[in-house]
This record gives C-alpha cells, structure tokens and sequence, in this order.
C-alpha cells in the first residue's frame, strides 16, 4: 500500500496534508451551520412570511 505520506496531490501538497485540510474545512463549515441560539425553535415558511408582510407595510 502507498504512504499517503510520500504520495503527493495537486498543489504539491501530500495526500496526509490534503486530508487534514479537508478535515479542518469540514469542521469549519459544520461551525457555521450551527444556529445562533440552540433553544429557538426554527421559524415556519409562515411565521417568515407574516414577518416579511408586515414588516414592509408597518401597520396600515
């Protein structure tokens, strides 16, 4: 089997060194996704959509 440590990839970089920025994107990404407050329900299309409706036209 070949060491992914000897092996190179695109960039010049190793397999091992590709792998571990993958890695770190990854866990990056999965950070970003996570809502701000845990303990607020997530809106509904609807409730969205009040929001939106009645926030342009303020109360006419």
């Amino acid at each position: 089997m070949d060491d992914p440590d000897k092996l190179e990839g695109p960039g010049g970089m190793t397999l091992r060194q590709i792998h571990e920025q993958v890695k770190k994107s990854a866990e990056r990404d999965r950070a970003a996704q996570k809502p701000a407050n845990p303990l607020a329900a997530p809106t509904s299309r609807w409730q969205r959509f009040i929001r939106y409706a009645w926030g342009r036209s303020g109360r006419r």
